[in-house]
């Protein structure tokens, strides 16, 4: 089986994870993926998969498919993030053989493997953990757990299922994942079985308050007068989505180019618009190149965004999902909300 011959069903979690075992008996050359622009999800799950295949003996190299290539700032100091540990290598860096394998996370469709692939076409085998209902299989190989928490919860099971036991790296990396696609543990996806994960983590040492603080509360200082300018372009309007409620920011270029943020360093305006008792979407719009806009949605739960967002080529969950798209930002507002009309009214 070839990286492009995708089955049409799944195997069960556990036969995916015997299949990764037996590939590692054969090689000790493993490259994780993360989607691009990673989050807290997607790299703490690829490095702490990474470190348990270091405990095993292999050579795993983690990468993602941004071009500048750079670790977020939010994640820096997740145990092997760093340059000087050697794991994480950039997509100009990462050779594929066939026999390479590759292991994805938190990956809903190919796309979000951005530069990197074609390198799925060189692999000898692909295989994607991912936790996301909107998942389009694009590996050879997939397990895909819409009810799982986070894709952090998967590699846990993945890293048991390899029989590596939980070190202060690891668990650190999986909980940095969990709190990130909980909230700190605020959506409705946490579950008692999320927090007695959590709690299995924290037992290895993981120092919480200052990961927590790092991942959702620190910000640059030049983030806030960006700050101030976008929540001047706050549009609220209750009676919107069959009286859901929705509010839109917009975020252009030049409200971020002259402090030097990345898109990525500004997202943090999602995180307060999104308070507006009176909505249940916020919609917020970030510019990168001129006309090129990263669109984030999250909602309270009365609204399904990911539905809006897959109608327009996106992906994502229920309460919180994303897109790409081009034109005006008015534009751009006004199809964002013709399908988050849609998808409140199915």
């Amino acid at each position: 089986m070839t990286a492009l011959d995708v089955p049409a069903a799944p195997r069960a979690a556990k036969e995916v994870f015997d299949l990764v075992g037996r590939a590692l008996a054969t090689t000790d050359d493993v490259v994780l993926l993360a989607h691009t622009t990673p989050d807290g999800d997607a790299l703490g799950s690829s490095l702490a998969v990474a470190h348990a295949l270091r405990r095993l003996g292999h050579r795993p190299r983690v990468s993602w498919g941004d071009e500048p290539f750079r670790v977020p700032r939010p994640l820096r100091s997740l145990p092997g993030a760093a340059p000087a540990d050697g794991l994480v290598v950039a997509p100009a860096e990462l050779a594929v053989t066939e026999r390479t394998l590759v292991l994805v996370f938190d990956c809903a469709s190919g796309d979000r493997l951005g530069v990197l692939r074609p390198v799925l076409e060189r692999a000898a085998l692909t295989v994607a953990f991912d936790h996301h209902a909107s998942h389009v299989p694009f590996t050879s190989e997939r397990v895909v757990d819409a009810a799982a928490p986070a894709t952090a919860a998967i590699a846990y099971d993945l890293v048991r299922n390899l029989g590596v036991d939980l070190t202060p790296e690891i668990a650190t990396c999986l909980y940095a994942g969990l709190v990130t696609d909980t909230g700190s543990f605020r959506f409705s996806n946490t579950t008692p079985d999320t927090l007695r994960l959590a709690a299995r983590l924290l037992d290895t040492g993981v120092r919480h308050a200052e990961l927590a603080r790092t991942l959702m509360e620190d910000v640059p200082g030049a983030l806030l007068p960006v700050l101030g300018a976008a929540l001047q372009s706050v549009a609220l309007d209750p009676a919107a989505l069959g009286g859901a409620g929705l509010v839109t920011a917009v975020v252009p270029a030049d409200a971020r180019r002259p402090s030097g943020l990345s898109v990525d360093e500004v997202h943090p305006v999602l995180d307060v618009v999104r308070r507006a008792e009176e909505a249940d979407v916020a919609c917020v719009v970030y510019e990168g190149e001129p006309g090129r806009w990263r669109v984030s949605l999250r909602s309270k739960g009365a609204v399904d965004v990911a539905r809006a967002a897959v109608s327009l080529g996106g992906g994502g969950h229920r309460a919180a999902a994303g897109l790409s798209a081009a034109g005006e930002a008015h534009e751009v507002l006004a199809q964002v909300r013709r399908a988050l009309e849609a998808s409140a009214a199915s």
